[in-house]
């Protein structure tokens, strides 16, 4: 397929720019795909409607991955400003970072954060050369790094990192983002960017979806900031996946391997979710997966998903119009420009599912 297959025409002021007072009360979108005649049903839905789409015995998987202050802004040895925004937290403090600056650092040179009173050094040790040759991301914006941090890379971001809201969010990030651009089961640092998906869930939802039955689990994906890059070749089978780190847990395949066995759903919140557990089908259980879901994908594992409205030409489209149809994607994106949905990270979501 073309990239232009996956285009369409948002109007700006259905980009969600702040979340809503409360996590569930977006709007969902129920989507049923009638198979095999692929007759497409719409409803129109409050969140907290998803404990009547949800059956007892469905398992849901999260993505628990937590979304670190990855932005730092820098000073080079030279005077000229920097911005860092952190891929992947590398081992001996060290992180693969995309550097912006006027003038591309050069290996072994310095970068200064801080105040002028109290600076703390970074060291730029090498760029990444050829990112189609067995590297972590591929990113055609701004080239990436090896940067080495003085201490324990965490607690660095905790004091001088900034939480990288998406580029169409036209906001600083403030403390009311550092919360709501969080799922309430993050706790796995690593991420430059939410699950949005499970934004949308808070505690006492959780708490009645187990009251009722449905089994949750959690997987990590650490997404890192290649989710944002454009894909620039209108033949998508020329485009190269960015790599994300992903792990499975034991007690969590020991629950997907039960619900296959017993033919329950598994139910994904989130594409970053079914992106790991389709690519643990073939490559194990901790691994990087940079797994391109394009229409004509076979599905493996998940049967149904949890999702938020995804920006034109992007992979995510991409990936949802490979589960639910393209056609099917191009009616449902209609339906919710005219009914006035809130799109993207902090807008409204959709329940994927067949019949």
């Amino acid at each position: 397929m073309q990239l232009t297959d996956f285009d369409y025409q948002l109007p700006k002021d259905l980009i969600a720019q702040h979340p809503l007072e409360q996590r569930s009360a977006s709007r969902l979108l129920d989507v049923m795909v009638q198979v095999p005649s692929q007759k497409v049903f719409c409803k129109d839905l409050i969140f907290t409607d998803i404990v009547q789409l949800l059956q007892k015995g469905d398992l849901l998987i999260f993505n628990d991955t937590k979304v670190i202050p990855a932005r730092v802004f820098g000073t080079k040895d030279t005077g000229g400003k920097v911005e860092l925004l952190i891929e992947r937290v590398l081992p001996q403090n060290c992180v693969l970072a995309q550097i912006k600056a006027s003038k591309p650092p050069k290996p072994g040179s310095l970068i200064y954060v801080g105040s002028p009173d109290h600076q703390v050094c970074l060291q730029v040790l090498s760029r990444h050369q050829n990112a189609n040759q067995s590297e972590l991301v591929h990113s055609e914006i701004s080239p990436f790094y090896d940067v080495q941090f003085p201490s324990s890379v965490l607690d660095f971001l905790n004091q001088y990192g900034v939480l990288p809201l998406p580029p169409y969010i036209h906001h600083d990030a403030n403390q009311h983002d550092a919360n709501r651009y969080q799922t309430v089961i993050a706790n796995q640092p690593g991420a430059v960017a939410a699950p949005t998906a499970g934004l949308h869930f808070d505690e006492p939802l959780l708490e009645k979806l187990q009251s009722l039955g449905i089994q949750i689990a959690y997987i990590t994906l650490h997404i890192g900031a290649g989710t944002f890059s454009p894909v620039r070749h209108e033949d998508l089978s020329k485009h190269q996946m960015h790599f994300e780190q992903y792990f499975i847990s034991p007690k969590t395949r020991a629950a997907i391997d039960l619900a296959v066995a017993q033919k329950r759903r598994i139910v994904a919140v989130g594409t970053t979710s079914l992106r790991a557990l389709e690519s643990a089908f073939t490559m194990g259980d901790q691994a990087d997966t940079n797994l391109f879901i394009t229409p004509g994908y076979a599905f493996q594992v998940v049967d149904a998903l949890i999702t938020n409205f995804h920006l034109p030409k992007s992979t995510l489209l991409m990936l949802v119009s490979a589960f639910a149809g393209t056609s099917t994607i191009q009616k449902v994106y209609q339906h919710a420009i005219a009914q006035q949905y809130r799109f993207f990270s902090y807008g409204d979501a959709m329940f994927l599912r067949k019949s």
